[in-house]
């Protein structure tokens, strides 16, 4: 059984023709909004990669990937978990300099998936990469792209309701920034999804950094793959959602590893194999561009913002009987 939670009294905002031109709306705006704001350029990018190139994402290292034969070629690919690894070397082959990024759509099959609200199987976001300088690698840069982020995401707040007023969501400009460390002090007894709830409640706009390394207490907040975020340099941006009354994750980013740190973050994890792989040979010989980036998923923004009490509302995706029945009772709209 999935977990579905049914907000009491929850009503669409909008009906299934305005669903479509809101959803159409909001990714136009913000891709606009993010690529002025970060100096971004629009790519194109695979679906999978091939599995010897190390190219995909491992995001917390249990998850299967999609993995599937070509005969043609005689070589075994995968689809993309994310594109953190390919979006770096790509700026370096398509020649990109200091102070410019690209973005792209990324679409993904994650099929370890726990399905509830927030959560399918079918994962669409805008994967973003900038090259910086090594004197931008440090939390200062990370929280002045941050806030351009939320500023990004306001504006597109702000410009959707002047088309549909009958939506209300707020979004919070000023982003409450905060380590994981700091945040698991202040709430010692609760669980990093409890501290997360909390501290979004109280501020609206959250950005919790240093994921990935062990805490005081002898775990870490959340688990990263140790190749692409320096998890000194990294964190999560989470906006306060009224309709299901938590925090819900609309970004996960950071300043990539150099070679320094990945050689570190390799050894402390115990996937030091991953230096032969050839993007990762590239990264500790450092012959790829410093960078910073992450992925900003795009159903999730669009449920937030139209105050959707389920992701099914604005994508389309496969979901368990009981979750579909309780659902049509409860008048959500599942595409």
């Amino acid at each position: 059984m999935n977990k579905v939670i049914i907000p009491e009294g929850y009503k669409p905002l909008l009906d299934e023709y305005d669903t479509q031109r809101a959803i159409a709306y909001i990714k136009q705006t913000f891709q606009s909004e993010l690529s002025s704001a970060l100096n971004l350029k629009r790519v194109s990018a695979p679906l999978f990669v091939t599995e010897a190139s190390g190219l995909n994402d491992n995001l917390n290292g249990y998850e299967r990937p999609v993995s599937f034969d070509v005969p043609a070629i005689g070589v075994d690919a995968q689809v993309v978990h994310s594109l953190a690894k390919w979006k770096r070397l790509a700026l370096k082959r398509y020649n990109f300099v200091v102070g410019n990024g690209l973005y792209t759509d990324m679409n993904a099959i994650r099929r370890d998936e726990e399905l509830d609200n927030i959560h399918s199987i079918y994962v669409d976001q805008w994967d973003w990469e900038k090259i910086i300088t090594r004197d931008n690698r440090n939390v200062e840069y990370l929280e002045l792209i941050v806030s351009a982020i939320a500023d990004a995401l306001a504006n597109t707040n702000n410009r959707l309701r002047v088309h549909f007023p009958q939506l209300h969501t707020n979004i919070n400009r000023k982003v409450k920034f905060i380590t994981s460390q700091e945040l698991e002090d202040m709430y010692p007894e609760m669980t990093p999804v409890e501290r997360e709830k909390e501290i979004t409640r109280e501020h609206g706009t959250v950005f919790i950094m240093q994921i990935g390394g062990v805490l005081k207490s002898g775990k870490p907040h959340g688990t990263r793959a140790p190749d692409y975020d320096d998890w000194q340099l990294n964190g999560d941006l989470l906006l306060w959602n009224e309709v299901l009354g938590n925090a819900l994750e609309i970004s996960s980013m950071g300043i990539r590893v150099d070679a320094e740190s990945l050689a570190y973050q390799l050894d402390v994890s115990g996937c030091n194999r991953r230096r032969e792989l050839p993007f990762h040979q590239m990264l500790l010989n450092d012959e790829l561009p410093l960078t910073i980036g992450g992925g900003i998923g795009q159903s999730r923004l669009c449920m937030l913002l139209m105050g959707c009490a389920h992701i099914g509302e604005v994508q389309s995706s496969i979901w368990d009987a009981e979750t579909i029945n309780e659902c049509e009772k409860a008048g959500i709209r599942l595409l």
